[in-house]
Formats: C-alpha cells, structure tokens, sequence
C-alpha cells in the first residue's frame, strides 16, 4: 500500500482554504483527512485523525493556531504543524520555532509552496518560506541586510512572485506559466492580481508592461 502523507487543513477563509484543497488532493502521496475553518475543529480533527501534518493558519476564530500547538504539544501528539500567515513577522516566527512549529509559509505564496513544504515537514524537517530564511540570515549576519535606500519595487514580492514576474517577462501567458509551475490556471491569475496591487498597477496589461520594463529586479 503506498504511503500517504495525512492532513488537517484549517483557515478560515473558505476560497483559499478550499485552493489549498485542491492542490493537496491532486498529489497522490497525500491525503486530506478533514478540514476546518476554526482552532476548536481543527484540535478537534487532529486528536480524532492523528494526521502526520496539521496546517494551521496562525489566527482563526476561537483558538488561534498558536492555542492549537500549544495544545498539541502538551498532549504530546506526534503530529507536525505547519503554520500558515499573512506576513513575515519575527516575533511571530520566533515564537513559533519555540513552540516546535516545523513549518512556516507566508499566505501570498502558499498556493505555490504548500506541496513541497508538506513533504519536507512531514519528512521532519523544517519549511521556511523564502522570506522567512532571508529575515534568518539577516537576523544571524546583520552585516549582509541591505538598506532601505536600495529596496526596489521588486523587493516588496515574494520569491514565488518574482518568479511569476520572470516567466511574464519571458512572454508566457497565464496558461503556460501554470503548465510550467504545475498549479491551477486561476492559481497563476490570483499570483498576477496579488502582483498588481503590491506594485500599485492597473489590468494585465500594465503588469506585463512593467515586467519587461524591470526585468532586472527580478533576477
């Protein structure tokens, strides 16, 4: 019997909960085992299920994911967690490493992480979101951060998002970049719309238009 990696899945926003859905259930070395859009159903799953990996958005109603691994830990379940949030906050992160937490992935970039941070946290191995291992250097070598005078509009995307930039530079469309990242069409639409509004553009047409323009900060 081929082995399977079990999963919770709790947010509680029902569109990107039921995206991440989709991704997972489309891996044939995984299966979701139940889903929830609150803390208490999510504890609640995972003391019924024992999953191998619990993905947890940071807050939802009730017991936050915090409460859920605290909870976790002190009964001792053997299930990893892996944390879902909007924003690369250090006391969040650090708080969540002393709590165990194998996994931390940024929610702009989750659609497009979530497979390869599932398999390396149930591997027991600790997932990092790109941006989570640059704040890590720049923590440990202070010396190596770059200063705020140098950040370009580029800087403010996640990896995954200037990968994005970087295949629309190349001119591919939305369908052949899905077909090159292995995710859902609308996945790609929903990177591009994310795109537009942290670099502060109007329609698909500015955005490519701006991705040939600034190849460069996307290198």
């Amino acid at each position: 019997m081929p082995f399977h990696i079990r999963l919770v899945i709790a947010d509680d926003h029902p569109v990107f909960r039921h995206g991440l859905e989709q991704i997972v259930a489309a891996q044939p070395d995984m299966q979701i085992v139940a889903t929830a859009a609150d803390g208490a159903t999510a504890l609640d799953a995972i003391r019924s299920h024992a999953p191998d990996v619990a993905v947890l958005d940071v807050r939802m109603p009730g017991l936050g994911g915090f409460e859920v691994a605290q909870r976790i830990a002190d009964a001792e379940l053997p299930t990893r967690i892996m944390f879902l949030t909007m924003h690369a906050e250090p006391a969040i992160f650090e708080r969540a490493m002393t709590l165990g937490v194998k996994g931390y992935v940024l929610k702009d970039a989750a659609l497009l992480e979530i497979v390869q941070a599932v398999r390396t946290v149930a591997m027991g191995r600790v997932y990092l979101s790109p941006e989570l291992s640059e704040y890590m250097v720049g923590r440990s070598f202070p010396e190596r951060r770059h200063p705020a005078a140098t950040r370009t509009p580029g800087s403010l995307l996640t990896e995954r998002e200037r990968q994005i930039m970087r295949l629309i530079a190349a001119s591919q469309t939305s369908k052949e970049i899905a077909v090159a990242l292995g995710v859902h069409y609308r996945t790609v639409e929903n990177l591009r719309a994310a795109i537009s509004q942290k670099l502060g553009l109007q329609g698909s047409h500015a955005l490519v238009k701006y991705a040939f323009e600034h190849k460069s900060d996307f290198e």
